[in-house]
């Protein structure tokens, strides 16, 4: 047999979605030549030994950043070893693995790739590690796989053949496909349908029966959805025909350098009792590896009565499925350009149906009219409509979809036709049919509100102008003594500057708010320009104005408000008793309550806890465990949640309407008054947008969390809910993901305004809606930073005017600044409390509404009572003592 690649499986542990890192691993991987299956981020240990053992891998990395990693690596080695594997087991979590756990792993058999590893060997340093002990288990396997009898074959681990995580009690046990027979004593872990496969794909031979199972091959372009569709139909013959038992062989391509992303299974939802193998093309011809007919006889000699046969994304030449495949689906999207391309199309000359996928998108009912006539052409049947070719619209990324239901009932007599026992499906259901986002024709709509942000920096330029212009007339005319011969140029002063300058003649410029220094000195609260030419003043009410005007660019308010520092602590760790002791720490001695809730990363992907150890790893760890409406009246006891004084936040986003749900029935039963949530003040994070560009804790669909968050707002409106923030629009966790402070405040923004275009589709008016919405910035070591929450109320307040006609209330927009977590060093960690000054500073001077200050610890752990003490005292110092602030 000839050396191959070797096959590793990588993904970020349970509960974590810090993903960019596994990225990158096997981003470089893939580069030194390993074919890699990519599981994508929150990977249980079955999710993960399900695919070792289905993908025949030889190693697996695991990333693991947000603790519980003794528990997960521990268990990943149990079961691996209970499944009779032998892959080598790697993983990195930066500063959050320490050394001891690292040589605590070793032992165990874990190889930890620690920063300082990192530093010495370098990215593809580690890489070529990690296959060398790839390359050590593949030579050990291929001495024992010689040869494999027909019998073998079906002999395989039930584990093997397609076993799932399954339980509703929050356990995730494995159990057998329907049919499975146990393993047989003494059956070695090459008789297997797994190593028979990787056997054939590495030229070797094996004893196999002629008769071979159903194939349905299925193809089409890249980023067509082949593989939600595929998960699709897997879900509907899993309904429809549960006994019959389905491998998939799913394909792709080979890159030059030898290596490949395996990444179909990333997509795969509905894989509970189905075999699911990824294979590379390995440098073949027509996207087909070599030996797939012995691979399909091998599914077929393992009891799988149906192959799903899935290419890679095929060319316009490519039509090799068709010679392996029973029935082919060919998928494709609306985007194929002039409707002569279809007939350069070879796979349409040979599908038994065609599935338009993304039907929602535009164009894709001339689409379906024209891909039927090029059917027509093909087939010769001039005589049909185009109406009544195999030409399915379908959405696979909607749930229940009548268009993939419609695309299973006409497989099914197909796949009939070629032995498959199948009963006949019932009716397509009728899916609702999902409105978009934002409505069909304001897609423009951040480019129009760019439009009107640029066009009020425009109008100020001419305001400007024509007052400079109007005092040099009058300037003149005043010299001259005698203005008629000015007529001509003399114009009267725009009404707007005339308003302007009134108001700064009469209230703006007579203000003067003071403070007393440390020396007993009165200084002005606000610093108003002092140069008083007419066009200057003008600039300066346009663009920045004093603290509470607009547009804002100051500050939302004339002052801060009395007797409430803009101090809000993250806190969060173990249960709710011991976090609430950690909140009654941080309120002491303070002039109002203002509280900010960190969940573990089990309560933020919506889990309850359990003792199974990868969970059980994660409870209580970076965060609080908040599994009962028992356990959130517990984290508040003490506190009076109705108090004026008192302001809860709360970081959560995917089950974010659950939890806010009984946060608010905690202070319900405390006040035992259900009119108490108007009174209740506080914000949810609540934002999906920014979970999906930069920290992975969705738990539905974008389109369903968007509807969720509406049904919130909705609520709030409709019960009088408006000291409570719905949602807190995050670019903190942005910028924490590697975005630099320019990108951090666009995606904000740009999310932001979506909520307004999706909530104002839904019939909220705007006035009703935008003052519960807030948001959240972090402030770091750049430049940019010392000015982000000026650029960022500026913007929104003109766009809130003058696109969508919003009143002052909600045009402001309101913040919380935390200093940034990616800025603190694990090495010297003590000065970290001065960058954090520095940043915090700037929060001050920026006039943030809220602000958390990072204690100079967390770059390696969970904050200890005395760094939470010197982190708050940074703000005390600031707000007290220096003068400027």
């Amino acid at each position: 047999m000839r050396s191959s690649p070797v096959r590793i499986v990588t993904a970020a542990a349970l509960f974590d979605g810090h993903d960019a890192a596994i990225t990158v691993i096997r981003r470089v991987l893939q580069a030194r030549g390993a074919e890699v299956v990519h599981l994508g981020h929150d990977r249980s240990v079955e999710d993960v030994v399900a695919a070792v053992l289905d993908e025949d891998a030889h190693g697996v990395g695991v990333s693991s950043y947000q603790g519980g990693h003794l528990e997960y690596f521990g268990y990943l080695v149990d079961r691996l070893a209970e499944c009779g594997s032998d892959a080598r087991v790697f993983g990195g979590g930066g500063g959050v693995i320490v050394a001891e756990e690292i040589d605590a792993l070793a032992a165990r058999g874990v190889s930890i790739y620690s920063p300082a590893a990192g530093q010495r060997l370098g990215l593809v340093g580690m890489a070529d590690e990690v296959i060398a002990g790839c390359r050590e288990v593949q030579a050990r396997r291929l001495e024992g796989s010689r040869q494999v009898r027909p019998t073998e074959v079906g002999a395989r681990s039930a584990v093997g053949q397609g076993s799932r995580p399954v339980g509703d009690d929050g356990s995730r046990r494995t159990r057998p496909a329907a049919g499975a027979r146990p393993p047989e004593d003494g059956v070695r872990p090459a008789a297997s349908l797994a190593r028979s496969i990787t056997i054939l794909a590495e030229g070797g031979e094996i004893e196999l029966p002629h008769a071979r199972p159903t194939v349905l091959g299925i193809t089409g372009t890249g980023g067509s959805g082949k593989s939600s569709l595929t998960d699709e139909l897997l879900l509907r013959f899993k309904r429809h025909a549960p006994g019959v038992r389905i491998a998939v062989l799913a394909i792709d391509p080979t890159a030059r350098r030898g290596g490949a992303l395996l990444g179909d299974r990333i997509r795969m939802n509905a894989l509970d009792g189905v075999y699911f193998r990824s294979l590379a093309t390995r440098g073949a011809e027509g996207g087909i590896p070599v030996g797939l007919d012995d691979m399909i006889r091998a599914c077929g000699a393992a009891g799988h009565d149906l192959v799903i046969v899935e290419t890679p994304g095929m060319g316009q030449g490519d039509a090799a499925i068709a010679d392996h495949a029973d029935v082919v689906l060919y998928v494709m999207t609306p985007e194929y350009g002039a409707s002569t391309q279809l007939e350069k199309i070879a796979a349409l000359e040979v599908a038994d149906l065609v599935a338009i996928n993304k039907y929602d998108r535009r164009g894709a009912e001339d689409a379906r009219r024209d891909v039927g006539r090029q059917l027509i052409r093909n087939r010769g049947a001039f005589g049909e409509s185009w109406r009544d070719q195999p030409v399915i619209g379908t959405i696979a990324s909607r749930v229940n979809d009548e268009g993939v239901d419609e695309l299973y009932r006409r497989l099914v007599p197909l796949l009939c036709a070629h032995d498959l026992a199948l009963t006949d499906p019932p009716a397509p259901s009728r899916s609702r049919p999902s409105a978009p986002i934002v409505p069909r024709g304001k897609e423009r709509y951040l480019a129009d509100v760019a439009d009107a942000v640029r066009g009020y920096h425009a109008a100020t330029d001419v305001l400007v102008d024509a007052v400079r212009r109007h005092e040099q007339v009058e300037a003149v005319a005043a010299l001259l003594g005698d203005p008629s011969p000015l007529d001509g140029v003399r114009a009267p002063l725009p009404a707007e500057a005339e308003r302007l300058l009134a108001l700064w003649r009469t209230h703006i410029g007579t203000e003067h708010s003071t403070t007393e220094t440390l020396s007993g000195l009165r200084l002005p609260k606000v610093a108003l320009p002092s140069d008083d030419e007419p066009g200057a003043l003008v600039r300066y009410l346009r663009k920045e104005n004093r603290p509470g005007s607009f547009p804002f660019t100051a500050g939302v308010f004339p002052h801060r408000r009395s007797g409430e520092r803009p101090t809000r602590m993250f806190a969060g760790e173990g249960d709710p008793f011991r976090t609430n002791r950690r909140f009654h720490l941080l309120a002491a001695g303070q002039p109002s309550t203002r509280l900010s809730t960190a969940f573990d990363s089990v309560t933020l992907y919506g889990r309850d806890p359990a003792r199974q150890p990868d969970i059980y790893g994660k409870v209580g760890t970076s965060g609080v465990s908040i599994a009962t409406l028992d356990d959130m009246r517990d984290l508040f006891a003490g506190f009076d949640l109705a108090d004026d004084s008192t302001s809860v936040s709360m970081t959560i986003n995917g089950p974010a309407p659950t939890i806010l749900a009984m946060f608010l029935n905690a202070a319900i039963d405390q006040a035992g008054d259900p009119e108490v949530v108007r009174k209740v003040r506080g914000t949810v994070q609540a934002d999906i947008l920014k979970e999906d560009q930069g920290q992975n804790t969705c738990l539905f669909s974008i389109d369903f969390s968007l509807r969720a968050m509406a049904d919130v707002q909705e609520w709030f409106i409709e019960h009088g809910v408006r000291r409570f923030y719905s949602v807190s629009i995050s670019g903190y966790h942005i910028a924490e993901a590697g975005a630099n402070p320019i990108t951090q405040l666009a995606l904000t923004l740009a999310n932001g305004l979506t909520y307004v275009e999706a909530y104002l589709a839904r019939g909220m008016a705007v006035d009703d809606f935008a003052p519960n919405l807030s948001f959240f910035f972090s402030n770091g070591m750049d430049a940019e930073y010392s000015v982000i929450g000026r650029v960022a109320r500026r913007i929104w307040a003109i766009a809130l005017r003058d696109r969508y006609g919003a009143d002052e209330r909600a045009q402001k927009l309101k913040y919380h600044i935390q200093t940034s977590g990616r800025s603190l060093h694990a090495a010297e960690m003590e000065f970290n409390d001065i960058r954090t000054t520095l940043q915090a500073l700037c929060a001050f001077y920026d006039s943030a509404n809220s602000l958390h200050t990072n204690a100079y610890d967390e770059a390696v752990t969970t904050p200890s009572p005395a760094s939470v003490r010197r982190a708050l005292a940074i703000q005390l110092i600031i707000d007290s003592e220096w003068g400027l602030a």
